[in-house]
C-alpha cells in the first residue's frame, strides 16, 4: 500500500522554459556506453551480460529521450547544463575514496575518451559543461551559483545513474530550493527494481517524476501561454 498522505506535500511547479534547465547528467564513455570503460572492463572480464540491462536501457531509452529533451529545450530557448564525473588529477587523488575504484577502472579522467560526452547527445557550442569529482553535481561543480545567476529556480534531470549520480544532484537541487523533475524515461540503472524503487522515494518531497513526452508538452504548453 503506498503512503500517498506524504506525496500530497509534495511542491508543484511548473516547466517555464525562462526559469528551467535541462540538467544532463553524467551521460560519458566510462559508463555510458558498451564499447569503453565500464563496458570494456566487463567484455575483458567476460561478465558484459550482467550489465545488458544497463547499457540496452541506455540505447534504447535514454540516449533518444535525451536527444528529444533537448531539441524540445534548445528550440525553446531554454537553457542546457552537461554535467560530468571523473579525476581531474591524473592518479585519482581529487576523487573521493567511494567512488576513486569505478573512476579508475573505467578510465575516466580528464582529458581521456572515457570522460567525454557521449557523442550522440554532444554539447553545443555556448552550453556549459561542469565536472564533478562527488555524486553529486552541487558538492563540487559550482552549478548552483551558475543556476541562480541565470535566474533559474527549476531543473530537469536526465542520465545515469538514477540511484546515484542523477538522484543525488536532484535531491542537493531540491534541498537547495529548486523545483526538480526527474525523466523516468531519461535516466537509468541497472535494473528494474532500483528505477522504481528510487522514483518512488522521488516523489515523497523531494519532486516531480515525469516522462520525456510529458515534459515536452508541458514546456510547450508553458511557452503558448507565454506568448498569447
Amino acid at each position: 500500500m503506498t503512503a500517498d498522505y506524504i506525496e500530497e506535500f509534495s511542491i508543484s511547479f511548473s516547466i517555464d522554459p525562462k526559469t528551467t534547465a535541462l540538467v544532463v547528467v553524467d551521460l560519458q564513455y566510462a559508463t555510458g556506453s558498451p564499447d569503453h570503460g565500464l563496458g570494456n572492463l566487463l567484455r575483458e572480464q567476460g561478465r558484459l551480460e550482467e550489465a545488458e540491462y544497463r547499457f540496452s536501457r541506455i540505447a534504447d531509452l535514454i540516449l533518444p529521450n535525451t536527444k528529444k529533451l533537448l531539441a524540445t529545450f534548445r528550440g525553446a530557448g531554454a537553457p542546457v547544463i552537461y554535467v560530468t564525473y571523473g579525476a581531474e588529477h591524473e592518479d585519482c587523488s581529487d576523487v573521493p575514496r567511494h567512488i576513486r575504484g569505478i573512476v579508475k577502472a573505467t578510465n575516466n579522467i580528464e582529458g581521456q575518451r572515457e570522460h567525454e560526452i557521449v557523442e550522440d547527445i554532444a554539447p553545443k557550442v555556448g552550453e556549459t559543461v561542469l565536472n564533478k569529482v562527488t555524486m553529486g553535481a552541487f558538492a563540487s561543480t559550482g552549478i548552483e551559483s551558475r543556476l541562480r545567476a541565470m535566474g533559474l529556480s527549476n531543473i530537469v534531470t536526465v542520465g545515469v545513474s538514477t540511484n546515484n549520480c542523477v538522484g543525488m544532484t536532484a535531491m542537493e537541487a531540491s534541498d537547495r530550493g529548486f523545483g526538480v523533475v526527474l525523466v523516468s524515461d531519461a535516466t537509468g540503472t541497472c535494473d528494474d527494481k532500483a528505477q522504481a524503487a528510487y522514483e518512488a522515494m522521488f516523489l515523497r518531497l523531494w519532486g516531480r517524476v515525469m516522462s520525456t513526452d510529458e515534459v515536452v508538452d508541458e514546456l510547450a504548453g508553458v511557452a503558448s501561454q507565454a506568448a498569447e
